[in-house]
Protein backbone atom coordinates (compact mmCIF):
# COMPACT_ATOMS: atom_id res chain seq x y z
CA UNK A 1 0.00 0.00 0.00
CA UNK A 2 2.49 2.44 0.71
CA UNK A 3 3.79 2.61 -3.11
CA UNK A 4 0.32 3.84 -3.83
CA UNK A 5 0.09 6.29 -0.95
CA UNK A 6 3.71 7.94 -2.65
CA UNK A 7 2.16 8.10 -5.87
CA UNK A 8 -1.14 10.34 -4.16
CA UNK A 9 1.45 12.44 -2.69
CA UNK A 10 3.52 13.22 -5.99
CA UNK A 11 0.09 13.70 -7.80
CA UNK A 12 -1.23 16.13 -5.67
CA UNK A 13 0.51 19.25 -6.64
CA UNK A 14 -0.17 18.78 -10.12
CA UNK A 15 -3.99 18.25 -9.67
CA UNK A 16 -3.73 21.83 -7.57
CA UNK A 17 -1.68 24.04 -10.16
CA UNK A 18 -4.40 21.90 -12.43
CA UNK A 19 -7.38 23.69 -10.53
CA UNK A 20 -5.69 26.99 -9.89
CA UNK A 21 -5.33 27.51 -13.58
CA UNK A 22 -8.89 27.07 -13.84
CA UNK A 23 -10.55 29.27 -11.35
CA UNK A 24 -12.36 31.85 -12.55
CA UNK A 25 -10.19 35.20 -13.50
CA UNK A 26 -11.16 38.07 -11.01
CA UNK A 27 -13.89 40.51 -11.53
CA UNK A 28 -11.52 43.52 -12.62
CA UNK A 29 -10.38 41.60 -15.65
CA UNK A 30 -13.76 41.77 -17.16
CA UNK A 31 -13.63 45.67 -17.36
CA UNK A 32 -10.58 44.97 -19.75
CA UNK A 33 -12.70 43.93 -22.53
CA UNK A 34 -11.83 46.25 -25.29
CA UNK A 35 -15.43 48.99 -26.12
CA UNK A 36 -18.10 47.70 -28.06
CA UNK A 37 -16.96 48.99 -32.11
CA UNK A 38 -20.38 50.88 -33.97
CA UNK A 39 -21.15 52.44 -37.30
CA UNK A 40 -22.12 55.74 -37.13
CA UNK A 41 -23.70 58.72 -39.89
CA UNK A 42 -23.12 61.74 -39.72
CA UNK A 43 -26.28 64.54 -39.49
CA UNK A 44 -25.62 67.00 -42.05
CA UNK A 45 -28.27 69.11 -43.48
CA UNK A 46 -29.58 68.70 -46.66
CA UNK A 47 -32.70 69.05 -49.15
CA UNK A 48 -35.16 65.56 -49.28
CA UNK A 49 -38.28 64.59 -50.78
CA UNK A 50 -40.68 63.59 -48.01
CA UNK A 51 -43.58 61.72 -47.83
CA UNK A 52 -46.94 61.70 -45.90
CA UNK A 53 -48.28 58.05 -44.65
CA UNK A 54 -52.22 57.88 -43.61
CA UNK A 55 -54.36 55.36 -43.04
CA UNK A 56 -57.60 55.12 -45.72
CA UNK A 57 -59.90 53.38 -47.26
CA UNK A 58 -60.87 52.60 -50.75
CA UNK A 59 -63.99 53.53 -52.33
CA UNK A 60 -66.28 53.37 -55.65
CA UNK A 61 -66.03 56.51 -57.36
CA UNK A 62 -69.69 56.19 -57.90
CA UNK A 63 -71.77 53.18 -55.62
CA UNK A 64 -75.30 52.45 -57.06
CA UNK A 65 -78.52 50.69 -54.58
CA UNK A 66 -80.20 48.99 -57.68
CA UNK A 67 -84.11 49.43 -56.10
CA UNK A 68 -87.42 48.05 -57.60
CA UNK A 69 -89.14 51.16 -58.47
CA UNK A 70 -92.68 48.89 -58.46
CA UNK A 71 -94.29 46.55 -56.56
CA UNK A 72 -94.34 42.25 -58.34
CA UNK A 73 -92.44 39.28 -58.60
CA UNK A 74 -88.94 38.59 -59.66
CA UNK A 75 -89.62 36.50 -62.70
CA UNK A 76 -85.56 36.42 -63.80
CA UNK A 77 -82.32 37.67 -62.92
CA UNK A 78 -80.43 38.49 -66.28
CA UNK A 79 -76.64 39.10 -64.81
CA UNK A 80 -73.77 36.91 -63.54
CA UNK A 81 -73.44 38.24 -59.83
CA UNK A 82 -69.81 39.96 -59.49
CA UNK A 83 -69.67 40.66 -62.84
CA UNK A 84 -68.75 44.03 -65.02
CA UNK A 85 -71.81 45.54 -66.68
CA UNK A 86 -72.49 48.16 -68.78
CA UNK A 87 -75.55 51.25 -68.25
CA UNK A 88 -78.66 50.17 -69.50
CA UNK A 89 -78.20 46.38 -69.22
CA UNK A 90 -81.15 44.62 -67.78
CA UNK A 91 -80.28 42.83 -64.66
CA UNK A 92 -83.89 41.61 -63.31
CA UNK A 93 -87.39 41.05 -64.97
CA UNK A 94 -90.33 41.47 -62.87
CA UNK A 95 -93.66 39.92 -64.24
CA UNK A 96 -95.03 42.24 -66.66
CA UNK A 97 -98.64 40.82 -66.57
CA UNK A 98 -100.08 42.79 -63.59
CA UNK A 99 -98.88 46.13 -65.29
CA UNK A 100 -99.83 45.63 -68.69
CA UNK A 101 -103.45 45.09 -67.54
CA UNK A 102 -102.89 48.26 -65.46
CA UNK A 103 -102.18 50.04 -68.76
CA UNK A 104 -104.99 48.43 -70.61
CA UNK A 105 -107.29 49.92 -67.72
CA UNK A 106 -105.27 53.29 -68.07
CA UNK A 107 -105.93 53.29 -71.66
CA UNK A 108 -109.92 52.60 -71.54
CA UNK A 109 -109.92 55.72 -68.85
CA UNK A 110 -108.67 57.60 -71.48
CA UNK A 111 -111.05 56.83 -74.24
CA UNK A 112 -114.06 57.26 -71.31
CA UNK A 113 -112.98 60.54 -70.51
CA UNK A 114 -112.28 61.45 -74.81
CA UNK A 115 -116.04 60.64 -74.84
CA UNK A 116 -117.37 62.41 -71.74
CA UNK A 117 -115.37 65.10 -73.33
CA UNK A 118 -117.07 65.40 -76.59
CA UNK A 119 -120.28 64.93 -75.49
CA UNK A 120 -119.60 67.63 -72.80
CA UNK A 121 -118.75 70.12 -76.12
CA UNK A 122 -121.73 68.86 -77.95
CA UNK A 123 -123.98 70.26 -74.80
CA UNK A 124 -121.70 73.38 -74.46
CA UNK A 125 -122.47 74.14 -78.15
CA UNK A 126 -126.24 73.51 -77.44
CA UNK A 127 -126.50 75.77 -74.36
CA UNK A 128 -124.64 79.10 -76.32
CA UNK A 129 -127.11 78.56 -79.23
CA UNK A 130 -130.01 78.12 -76.36
CA UNK A 131 -128.54 81.50 -75.14
CA UNK A 132 -128.12 83.81 -78.06
CA UNK A 133 -132.05 82.62 -79.22
CA UNK A 134 -133.22 83.46 -75.81
CA UNK A 135 -130.93 87.09 -75.49
CA UNK A 136 -132.83 87.62 -78.82
CA UNK A 137 -136.17 87.02 -77.88
CA UNK A 138 -135.79 89.06 -74.60
CA UNK A 139 -134.36 91.89 -76.63
CA UNK A 140 -137.87 91.70 -78.96
CA UNK A 141 -139.58 91.29 -75.50
CA UNK A 142 -141.30 88.10 -76.70
CA UNK A 143 -140.24 86.88 -73.46
CA UNK A 144 -139.42 87.87 -70.01
CA UNK A 145 -135.53 88.68 -68.62
CA UNK A 146 -135.34 86.07 -66.35
CA UNK A 147 -135.68 82.94 -69.56
CA UNK A 148 -132.97 85.06 -71.19
CA UNK A 149 -130.63 84.94 -67.70
CA UNK A 150 -131.40 81.41 -67.13
CA UNK A 151 -130.40 80.18 -70.62
CA UNK A 152 -126.94 82.06 -69.87
CA UNK A 153 -126.70 80.42 -66.68
CA UNK A 154 -126.73 77.12 -68.72
CA UNK A 155 -123.80 77.74 -71.08
CA UNK A 156 -121.32 79.16 -68.48
CA UNK A 157 -122.40 75.66 -66.79
CA UNK A 158 -121.90 73.49 -70.03
CA UNK A 159 -118.82 75.28 -70.85
CA UNK A 160 -116.85 74.65 -66.98
CA UNK A 161 -117.98 71.01 -67.69
CA UNK A 162 -116.32 70.93 -70.70
CA UNK A 163 -112.99 72.37 -68.43
CA UNK A 164 -113.92 69.30 -65.97
CA UNK A 165 -114.17 66.65 -69.03
CA UNK A 166 -110.48 67.95 -70.35
CA UNK A 167 -109.59 67.86 -66.61
CA UNK A 168 -110.28 64.21 -66.30
CA UNK A 169 -108.96 63.51 -69.94
CA UNK A 170 -105.82 64.97 -68.99
CA UNK A 171 -105.40 63.21 -65.69
CA UNK A 172 -106.38 59.91 -67.89
CA UNK A 173 -103.68 60.32 -70.15
CA UNK A 174 -101.14 61.45 -67.11
CA UNK A 175 -102.83 57.63 -65.36
CA UNK A 176 -101.51 56.03 -68.46
CA UNK A 177 -98.63 57.35 -69.00
CA UNK A 178 -97.41 56.40 -65.17
CA UNK A 179 -98.93 52.72 -66.36
CA UNK A 180 -96.62 52.54 -69.20
CA UNK A 181 -93.37 53.69 -66.81
CA UNK A 182 -94.40 50.79 -64.27
CA UNK A 183 -94.34 48.54 -67.28
CA UNK A 184 -91.48 49.53 -68.22
CA UNK A 185 -89.89 49.75 -64.29
CA UNK A 186 -90.80 45.96 -64.81
CA UNK A 187 -87.13 45.75 -66.24
CA UNK A 188 -84.62 47.12 -63.97
CA UNK A 189 -81.65 48.07 -65.71
CA UNK A 190 -78.22 49.16 -64.54
CA UNK A 191 -78.04 52.81 -64.14
CA UNK A 192 -73.94 53.11 -64.77
CA UNK A 193 -71.32 50.92 -65.57
CA UNK A 194 -69.43 48.92 -62.82
CA UNK A 195 -69.40 45.20 -60.82
CA UNK A 196 -72.68 44.20 -60.12
CA UNK A 197 -72.53 42.50 -56.46
CA UNK A 198 -74.74 39.38 -55.18
CA UNK A 199 -78.71 39.53 -56.13
CA UNK A 200 -80.45 40.42 -52.82
CA UNK A 201 -83.98 38.60 -54.24
CA UNK A 202 -84.18 35.80 -55.81
CA UNK A 203 -87.67 34.52 -58.62
CA UNK A 204 -90.36 34.08 -56.91
CA UNK A 205 -89.56 36.65 -54.60
CA UNK A 206 -92.33 39.89 -54.02
CA UNK A 207 -90.55 42.94 -54.25
CA UNK A 208 -92.71 46.38 -52.54
CA UNK A 209 -91.86 49.17 -53.99
CA UNK A 210 -92.62 51.05 -50.94
CA UNK A 211 -90.92 49.19 -48.47
CA UNK A 212 -87.85 46.55 -48.99
CA UNK A 213 -87.27 46.97 -52.41
CA UNK A 214 -82.97 46.64 -52.35
CA UNK A 215 -82.33 44.21 -55.38
CA UNK A 216 -78.39 44.73 -55.90
CA UNK A 217 -75.47 46.97 -55.42
CA UNK A 218 -73.29 48.16 -58.20
CA UNK A 219 -69.71 49.90 -57.82
CA UNK A 220 -67.85 51.93 -60.35
CA UNK A 221 -64.12 50.88 -59.30
CA UNK A 222 -62.02 52.81 -62.38
CA UNK A 223 -61.46 55.81 -61.23
CA UNK A 224 -61.28 54.45 -58.06
CA UNK A 225 -61.76 56.85 -55.08
CA UNK A 226 -59.83 56.69 -51.60
CA UNK A 227 -60.45 58.60 -48.50
CA UNK A 228 -58.32 59.89 -45.18
CA UNK A 229 -58.39 61.73 -42.79
CA UNK A 230 -55.24 64.73 -41.75
CA UNK A 231 -54.82 65.94 -38.06
CA UNK A 232 -55.79 69.64 -38.14
CA UNK A 233 -52.66 70.13 -36.56
CA UNK A 234 -50.34 68.87 -39.07
CA UNK A 235 -52.25 70.56 -41.61
CA UNK A 236 -51.89 73.75 -39.91
CA UNK A 237 -47.95 73.09 -39.69
CA UNK A 238 -47.63 72.37 -43.09
CA UNK A 239 -49.53 75.30 -44.81
CA UNK A 240 -47.21 77.63 -42.78
CA UNK A 241 -44.17 75.88 -43.90
CA UNK A 242 -45.57 75.85 -47.32
CA UNK A 243 -45.62 79.91 -46.73
CA UNK A 244 -41.99 80.16 -44.92
CA UNK A 245 -40.70 78.18 -48.16
CA UNK A 246 -39.41 75.20 -45.55
CA UNK A 247 -41.48 72.84 -47.89
CA UNK A 248 -41.90 73.35 -51.07
CA UNK A 249 -45.20 71.46 -52.97
CA UNK A 250 -44.68 70.20 -56.61
CA UNK A 251 -46.87 71.40 -59.38
CA UNK A 252 -49.97 69.89 -59.57
CA UNK A 253 -49.87 68.83 -55.73
CA UNK A 254 -48.83 65.55 -53.82
CA UNK A 255 -48.97 62.29 -56.08
CA UNK A 256 -50.73 59.64 -54.46
CA UNK A 257 -49.97 56.37 -54.06
CA UNK A 258 -51.53 53.10 -52.31
CA UNK A 259 -49.45 50.30 -50.57
CA UNK A 260 -50.47 47.54 -49.08
CA UNK A 261 -49.35 46.27 -45.32
CA UNK A 262 -45.93 44.78 -47.21
CA UNK A 263 -45.29 48.08 -48.97
CA UNK A 264 -46.27 47.01 -52.04
CA UNK A 265 -47.74 49.29 -54.73
CA UNK A 266 -51.27 49.11 -55.42
CA UNK A 267 -52.33 50.85 -58.77
CA UNK A 268 -51.20 53.66 -60.08
CA UNK A 269 -50.23 57.33 -58.70
CA UNK A 270 -53.32 59.38 -58.54
CA UNK A 271 -54.34 62.97 -57.12
CA UNK A 272 -55.96 64.71 -54.17
CA UNK A 273 -59.27 65.81 -55.74
CA UNK A 274 -61.60 66.64 -52.27
CA UNK A 275 -60.71 68.38 -49.26
CA UNK A 276 -64.12 68.61 -46.86
CA UNK A 277 -63.98 72.69 -45.67
CA UNK A 278 -65.06 71.20 -41.86
CA UNK A 279 -62.79 69.74 -39.58
CA UNK A 280 -64.46 66.95 -37.15
CA UNK A 281 -65.26 67.91 -33.92
CA UNK A 282 -65.10 64.36 -32.38
CA UNK A 283 -61.23 63.21 -34.37
CA UNK A 284 -59.92 66.98 -35.22
CA UNK A 285 -59.24 65.72 -38.39
CA UNK A 286 -59.47 66.75 -41.54
CA UNK A 287 -61.38 64.24 -44.12
CA UNK A 288 -59.53 64.08 -48.33
CA UNK A 289 -60.12 61.78 -51.10
CA UNK A 290 -57.94 60.91 -53.52
CA UNK A 291 -59.24 59.88 -57.07
CA UNK A 292 -56.71 56.80 -59.04
CA UNK A 293 -56.92 55.22 -61.92
CA UNK A 294 -57.93 51.62 -61.48
CA UNK A 295 -58.53 49.80 -65.50
CA UNK A 296 -58.29 45.86 -64.09
CA UNK A 297 -60.56 46.72 -61.06
CA UNK A 298 -57.75 44.82 -59.00
CA UNK A 299 -58.25 46.94 -56.08
CA UNK A 300 -61.86 46.17 -54.55
CA UNK A 301 -63.59 48.98 -52.86
CA UNK A 302 -63.68 49.13 -49.22
CA UNK A 303 -59.66 47.61 -48.55
CA UNK A 304 -57.43 49.62 -45.88
CA UNK A 305 -54.45 50.65 -47.04
CA UNK A 306 -51.46 53.04 -46.46
CA UNK A 307 -52.46 56.32 -48.54
CA UNK A 308 -48.77 57.86 -49.33
CA UNK A 309 -48.34 61.48 -50.46
CA UNK A 310 -45.43 62.09 -52.40
CA UNK A 311 -43.29 64.90 -54.40
CA UNK A 312 -42.70 67.27 -51.27
CA UNK A 313 -39.62 68.63 -50.49
CA UNK A 314 -37.99 69.93 -47.68
CA UNK A 315 -34.83 72.13 -47.43
CA UNK A 316 -31.94 72.30 -44.66
CA UNK A 317 -33.63 69.16 -43.35
CA UNK A 318 -31.91 66.58 -40.79
CA UNK A 319 -32.43 63.02 -40.88
CA UNK A 320 -31.52 59.79 -39.36
CA UNK A 321 -32.18 56.23 -40.85
CA UNK A 322 -34.89 54.90 -38.97
CA UNK A 323 -33.12 51.66 -37.76
CA UNK A 324 -31.03 53.82 -35.93
CA UNK A 325 -34.41 55.48 -33.94
CA UNK A 326 -35.31 53.66 -30.28
CA UNK A 327 -38.42 54.19 -28.23
CA UNK A 328 -37.56 55.37 -25.34
CA UNK A 329 -40.16 55.57 -22.07
CA UNK A 330 -40.63 59.26 -23.42
CA UNK A 331 -40.34 58.70 -26.94
CA UNK A 332 -38.30 58.67 -29.66
CA UNK A 333 -33.98 58.58 -28.77
CA UNK A 334 -31.21 58.12 -30.83
CA UNK A 335 -28.11 57.03 -29.16
CA UNK A 336 -24.82 59.51 -30.17
CA UNK A 337 -21.16 59.27 -30.32
CA UNK A 338 -19.35 61.78 -28.20
CA UNK A 339 -16.10 62.58 -25.58
CA UNK A 340 -17.09 62.61 -22.24
CA UNK A 341 -15.36 64.57 -19.51
CA UNK A 342 -12.10 62.83 -19.61
CA UNK A 343 -12.45 62.87 -23.91
CA UNK A 344 -13.29 59.33 -24.04
CA UNK A 345 -15.58 58.39 -26.74
CA UNK A 346 -18.95 57.29 -25.69
CA UNK A 347 -22.88 56.66 -26.08
CA UNK A 348 -25.10 59.53 -25.27
CA UNK A 349 -28.87 59.20 -25.52
CA UNK A 350 -30.60 62.18 -27.03
CA UNK A 351 -34.35 62.56 -27.29
CA UNK A 352 -35.04 63.76 -30.86
CA UNK A 353 -38.69 64.84 -32.62
CA UNK A 354 -39.39 63.38 -35.97
CA UNK A 355 -41.67 64.85 -38.66
CA UNK A 356 -41.75 63.23 -42.27
CA UNK A 357 -39.82 60.20 -43.80
CA UNK A 358 -37.78 59.88 -46.67
CA UNK A 359 -35.85 57.20 -48.46
CA UNK A 360 -32.27 57.73 -48.55
CA UNK A 361 -29.17 55.47 -50.04
CA UNK A 362 -30.22 52.11 -51.19
CA UNK A 363 -33.97 52.48 -50.34
CA UNK A 364 -32.89 53.49 -47.06
CA UNK A 365 -36.05 54.91 -44.61
CA UNK A 366 -35.13 57.96 -42.90
CA UNK A 367 -36.73 59.83 -39.94
CA UNK A 368 -36.61 63.83 -40.88
CA UNK A 369 -35.91 65.06 -37.42
CA UNK A 370 -37.50 68.23 -36.02
CA UNK A 371 -36.07 68.75 -33.07
CA UNK A 372 -33.34 67.37 -30.80
CA UNK A 373 -29.89 66.78 -32.84
CA UNK A 374 -27.55 69.34 -34.77
CA UNK A 375 -25.68 69.49 -37.92
CA UNK A 376 -22.39 67.35 -37.39
CA UNK A 377 -23.67 65.00 -34.84
CA UNK A 378 -22.99 61.19 -34.76
CA UNK A 379 -25.91 59.01 -34.37
CA UNK A 380 -24.91 55.35 -34.10
CA UNK A 381 -27.09 53.18 -36.72
CA UNK A 382 -25.23 49.94 -35.73
CA UNK A 383 -24.11 47.91 -32.76
CA UNK A 384 -27.16 49.59 -30.59
CA UNK A 385 -27.96 46.59 -29.33
CA UNK A 386 -24.18 46.25 -26.92
CA UNK A 387 -25.21 50.04 -25.85
CA UNK A 388 -25.87 51.83 -22.74
CA UNK A 389 -25.27 55.17 -22.16
CA UNK A 390 -22.11 56.67 -21.00
CA UNK A 391 -20.17 53.26 -22.52
CA UNK A 392 -16.84 54.33 -24.38
CA UNK A 393 -17.24 53.16 -27.96
CA UNK A 394 -14.88 52.51 -30.89
CA UNK A 395 -15.62 53.48 -34.50
CA UNK A 396 -16.41 50.98 -37.37
CA UNK A 397 -14.26 51.43 -40.06
CA UNK A 398 -16.78 51.45 -42.81
CA UNK A 399 -19.95 54.20 -41.75
CA UNK A 400 -23.12 54.49 -43.22
CA UNK A 401 -23.53 57.16 -46.23
CA UNK A 402 -24.72 60.64 -46.03
CA UNK A 403 -28.16 61.31 -47.17
CA UNK A 404 -28.33 62.24 -50.47
CA UNK A 405 -29.36 65.93 -51.54
CA UNK A 406 -32.29 66.20 -53.62
CA UNK A 407 -32.42 68.93 -56.16
CA UNK A 408 -35.77 71.02 -55.98
CA UNK A 409 -37.53 71.53 -59.62
CA UNK A 410 -38.24 75.32 -59.68
CA UNK A 411 -41.63 76.43 -58.48
CA UNK A 412 -44.56 76.92 -61.26
CA UNK A 413 -44.85 80.27 -62.63
CA UNK A 414 -47.93 81.74 -61.62
CA UNK A 415 -50.21 82.02 -64.93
Amino acid sequence: MFPYRRLIICLLPLILINACAKAPQPAGAMAQMPPPEVTVSEVQPSTVQVNYEYVGQTLGSREVEVRARVTGHVEHRLYEEGAMVTAGQALFQLDPRPLALAVATARAAVATADADLVRTEVAAAQARRERTRMTELATASAIGRKEADDADSAAQIATAEVWTAKARLEQARAQLQEARLNREYARITAPINGMVGRALRQEGSLINANGDNLLTTLVQLDPLYVAFNVADSERQRMDKEIASGELLLPAGGFAVRLLQRDGSQLGQAGRINYISSTVSGQTGTLEMRASLTNPDNAIKSGMFVRVLLEGATRANALTVPQRAVLEGPRGKMVMVAVKNGQGVLSAESRPIEVGEWTTGPAEEKLWVVRSGLLAGDQVIVDGLMKLRPGVPITLAKSATPKPETVAVPAPASAS
